[in-house]
């Protein structure tokens, strides 16, 4: 019996050449499409794929997002996310987030449907090209900018949007000892101020998009 797959994408062209695809496969059968998040929810429950495509991108949301959500309330469910941005932190949100495999939308078709293929038998597993030289450049940036376990849970906090005097009282410390962890960052990551910093954090896998964000009273001009 062929593997069902839904095909989640905001660009017609993009579902239109996917379908295409893999209706010209005997063991793959699309068996439905969505071109957004809110869409998405409603064609997973009514059909019950076994795998489904996820651009990381949709016009009304984070496909990552929908990927997080979708692994919490399918635990069987095949999830391969697909992108056009390939950088190494997106490959790594997609791990977090429980994808089954991370493709490029410009990776050669049988990348493609091999990564299909992986999801639709081991959907607990992940599966990447290229996955084995992204985990070597994060060892290397991590050890390039290598932050003490209070500086690194201080990043974490800026890249919640809590300010200093927030960070403060988060750690029980005095506003200057925050302020001076937060300008220690500032020097290893090579930033001047905190949109910089978290910029750099993003890129180099120090914290991710999805950190835990402080209570919006505590996130109060810096």
């Amino acid at each position: 019996m062929p593997a069902r797959v839904a095909v989640v994408d905001g660009h017609t062209l993009t579902r239109f050449g996917l379908t295409g695809l893999l209706s010209g496969q005997d063991d793959l059968e699309v068996v439905a499409e969505a071109d957004s998040v809110k869409l998405a929810r409603r064609i997973i429950a009514a059909t019950a794929p076994d795998v489904v495509t996820v651009d990381a991108a949709l016009p009304d949301g984070d496909g990552l997002a929908l990927a997080l959500e979708l692994r919490d309330r399918y635990a069987d469910l095949g999830i391969v996310v697909l992108t056009s941005n390939g950088q190494d932190d997106v490959l790594f949100r997609a791990l977090e987030n429980g994808a089954s495999a991370f493709v490029s939308k410009t990776a050669p078709t049988h990348e493609v449907l091999s990564a299909i293929r992986h999801a639709a038998v081991a959907a607990s597993s992940f599966t990447a090209s290229g996955l084995a030289d992204a985990l070597t450049r994060k060892q290397d940036t991590q050890t390039r900018y290598t932050l003490s376990p209070r500086e690194a849970e201080v990043l974490r906090l800026l890249g919640g949007g809590l300010s200093i005097p927030a960070i403060a009282r988060e750690l029980y410390v005095s506003p200057s000892t925050a302020k001076t962890y937060v300008s220690r960052i500032y020097e290893k990551l090579g930033a001047s101020n905190r949109a910089q910093a978290i910029m750099t954090a993003l890129a180099a896998g120090l914290i991710q998009h999805q950190a835990t964000r402080a209570p919006q009273a505590a996130r109060t001009a810096s």
